[in-house]
């Protein structure tokens, strides 16, 4: 059966009926608002690409008085981003999303509105690997997500921050998140199940986050969690994360079949012609290095790296002026000096055997006096 705006619509012109009827100073504020409410809810009837037409025009002549048709703009403005996502143009429906109001004082919004919606956004920008945008409502969620007791949306919201954190290549920050997400135990929260697929997903993306991170203490400390979580054992890349870990040196072999599993910005071309794979290869392989020499020349250490000897010295430089690396340069015999870490890791060890020691000797000290000690 035709609805009454199909035959209007097939009869007049969307531009002369809404420019001169429904949005026309000369027709009651009421009338105007329930004639585009109908409307806005009926857009969905229509053909795609009248649907666009006649949204984008209708926006445009309710902009000088938006604050009147707020809730008739949030229907014509969902609908069309539903339009948009249904053809994929992810962007085109993020920013007719983001056209939203979501500060305004003319209507009640609760806080769970706003969040759904700033996660939304970022969502879709997402799938576009915009990053940049995607972030500026990641950030304005984090206002609002401390307090949500929406676990959908706070869930969602971890999943696109991990994935903020992934493009912009803070690998190490990404890898943490994606673990933490990994380890949810619920498999059920609210109306959505969460399958060991989701959870494995999360758990192969924080090893190869960790595995491009900037190599260093805090890189290897990630790669010890992950290598003993039993759960890595059952991932395609545990060949790779096991010789990482191990600090052993990765051929080209290796690296070629950890690349496949690499998404484009994991493989972008950095300002110094290194791919983002490539540095975190060579930093791996010198750090690797530095366990297995005491010294080494910039031209063995080249080609060691399969790099010009002139790069590796300032690879090196860079790391051990970050301390990623213990060593010394050698600028007049071109040599690179590696310093152990052993005895500093004794110490630390020794530190810890002594807080423990002491900790004991409270307790045993509280015990003898009959206090009672929390367990």
């Amino acid at each position: 059966m035709v609805s009454i705006w199909e035959l209007m619509f097939s009869y007049f012109s969307p531009y002369i009926f809404f420019g001169s009827i429904v949005l026309s100073d000369d027709v009651p504020l009421v009338v105007s608002r329930q004639l585009l409410q109908i409307f806005a809810q009926e857009l969905g009837r229509l053909e795609p690409e009248a649907q666009k037409e006649i949204a984008h025009y209708t926006l445009t002549q309710i902009q000088p008085r938006v604050v009147s048709f707020e809730e008739q703009v949030l229907v014509i403005r969902e609908k069309l981003a539903e339009l948009y996502e249904s053809e994929q143009q992810w962007s085109k429906a993020a920013q007719m999303l983001s056209g939203i109001d979501l500060d305004s004082t003319m209507r009640v919004i609760d806080d769970t509105f706003r969040l759904s919606k700033c996660v939304q956004i970022a969502r879709l920008y997402l799938e576009d690997d915009d990053a940049v945008n995607a972030e500026a409502f990641i950030n304005k969620a984090s206002f609002l997500v401390s307090n949500s007791q929406h676990e959908v949306l706070n869930l969602q919201y971890k999943v696109c921050y991990a994935r903020i954190l992934d493009l912009k290549r803070k690998f190490l920050e990404a890898a943490l998140r994606y673990y933490d997400i990994s380890q949810i135990e619920k498999r059920q929260i609210g109306d959505e199940w969460i399958d060991e697929e989701a959870l494995e997903q999360a758990l192969s993306a924080a090893v190869t986050c960790t595995i491009l991170a900037a190599a260093g203490p805090q890189r290897s400390r990630v790669l010890a969690t992950l290598y003993k979580d039993e759960r890595c054992s059952k991932l395609k890349i545990y060949p790779i994360l096991q010789k990482v870990y191990l600090e052993r040196i990765l051929r080209k072999p290796e690296i070629d079949a950890f690349a496949e599993e690499l998404k484009a910005h994991q493989k972008a071309l950095l300002p110094d012609n290194f791919t983002v794979l490539d540095r975190a290869m060579i930093e791996h392989n010198l750090l690797s290095a530095s366990k297995l020499y005491t010294n080494i020349s910039f031209d063995e250490l080249g080609t060691l790296l399969g790099i010009a000897p002139q790069k590796a010295e300032k690879i090196a430089s860079r790391m051990i002026y970050e301390d990623r690396m213990r060593g010394s340069i050698d600028q007049v015999e071109a040599v690179i000096h590696f310093e152990d870490d052993t005895e500093e890791l004794q110490q630390w060890d020794q530190q810890i055997v002594g807080l423990c020691q002491a900790l004991n000797d409270v307790l045993d000290s509280m015990a003898k006096k009959g206090l009672s000690i929390p367990v």
